[in-house]
């Protein structure tokens, strides 16, 4: 059977190229069933305008692009007050300290105590697992004198604590952390 002169032969045909999303990496016809379809949606927006025209252009979009060209004033600041807040708490999180604090027991014993790792959104529960793991160890989330959270580590290793938070969590700036010794006062 001879080809015919329409139809393609194999040496011609291209692999088709599929674009994927830049934010969840999947095809951009399934953002829809991922857990951040809002974001998708943005980055869809800024990165192929005509794709997100054919997927997302829906008759509320249509409407609000047909109104007189104004913009509604109240989503204007509902979006600066977000913003505001986001910059905010994010000012926040770089002005927290981390504290890790090294308290001697009895004669040579003593114990390490990590605070402030939950405000740079921390899981303190699994960082005391990690310590308890990478040092062979007991570590433990206990409330402290003020009644906020602490992990405490048995063993002096201040030092490595420090590096380890700066390999695991890439987030906590170094300047941010704060080594303390607190000695027994002798009789």
């Amino acid at each position: 059977m001879a080809d015919s002169p329409d139809a393609p032969s194999s040496e011609h045909v291209k692999p088709r190229e599929v674009p994927y999303c830049g934010f969840c990496s999947l095809p951009p016809e399934y953002c829809e069933f991922g857990p951040t379809l809002e974001k998708c949606k943005e980055w869809l927006s800024r990165n192929d305008k005509v794709l997100y025209a054919i997927l997302y252009n829906t008759l509320e979009d249509q409407l609000a692009s047909t109104s007189l060209g104004e913009s509604k004033p109240e989503e204007d600041k509902k979006r600066a007050k977000e913003a505001a807040k986001i910059e905010k708490q994010l000012q926040k999180k770089m002005a927290s300290k981390v504290l890790i604090k090294r308290i001697e027991r009895t004669k040579r014993k003593c114990v390490t105590c990590v605070f402030g790792l939950e405000n740079f959104d921390v899981d303190l529960k699994k960082a005391a697992k990690l310590f308890a793991n990478k040092f062979a160890c007991g570590a433990s989330v206990t409330k402290n004198n003020q009644g906020n959270d602490e992990i405490v580590v048995q063993g002096d290793l201040s030092d490595e604590i420090f590096e380890l938070i700066l390999e695991h969590w890439p987030i906590v700036p170094e300047d941010n952390i704060d080594l303390i010794e607190d000695k027994k006062k002798g009789k």
